[in-house]
């Protein structure tokens, strides 16, 4: 196995979500923390054809945008080295065989906690990737989102689950784009 930064004060590791990770992790986590990472933006550029939607009409689900005047929410996962190892093999799946997703290593602060930073795993979808989308209009990210739907549920879900999670958990913040796209989907159903 390669290797991973760990918790200083520990041999356990963090892993830093911010897309349907922070509701439906799938692994075991001894603790989890809100907060943000520093450098990057949340976007709906990346194409999902399995969880989200199909080969014919993909859904959209978040990745992350290099940006170093920006900040992104989630919530940070501490997983005891007992189960880094499951944890790591399930997530590498999840989220590199069927996302397209890459990791990388950064530093997570902690929303709650005026101490250092952790080192934490991320996972990214660049714009190398097959799956990968692009930018598109809010209103047109909103329309294919409304519209997609996958193995495991329809990808407006996604989306509203995320910004239940920024409302809940992160009120102080307003993203934008997350916010924007929801409102543009919501009012199709009108």
């Amino acid at each position: 196995m390669e290797h991973l930064d760990v918790s200083k004060e520990t041999n356990n590791l963090w892993i830093f979500g911010y897309g349907s990770l922070v509701w439906r992790p799938d692994f075991d986590y001894k603790r989890s923390k809100v907060g943000f990472i520093m450098g990057y933006k949340r976007r709906f550029w990346h194409g999902d054809d399995f969880y989200r939607g199909n080969k014919k009409r993909p859904g959209r689900v978040v990745t992350l945008v290099d940006d170093p005047e920006t900040c992104t929410w989630g919530v940070a996962y501490e997983v005891s080295e007992s189960q880094v190892e499951v944890s790591l093999r399930s997530l590498h799946t999840r989220e590199v065989v069927t996302g397209g997703y890459m990791k990388k290593t950064i530093h997570f602060f902690p929303k709650d906690d005026r101490r250092s930073p952790l080192s934490a795993l991320v996972y990214i979808a660049t714009s190398d990737n097959p799956s990968y989308l692009g930018p598109a209009p809010d209103r047109d990210i909103a329309a294919q989102i409304a519209l997609c739907s996958g193995n495991i549920g329809p990808n407006l879900e996604y989306l509203l689950r995320l910004a239940d999670f920024m409302r809940t958990c992160c009120p102080e913040v307003e993203d934008e784009h997350l916010f924007s796209i929801e409102a543009a989907a919501l009012n199709s159903f009108r």
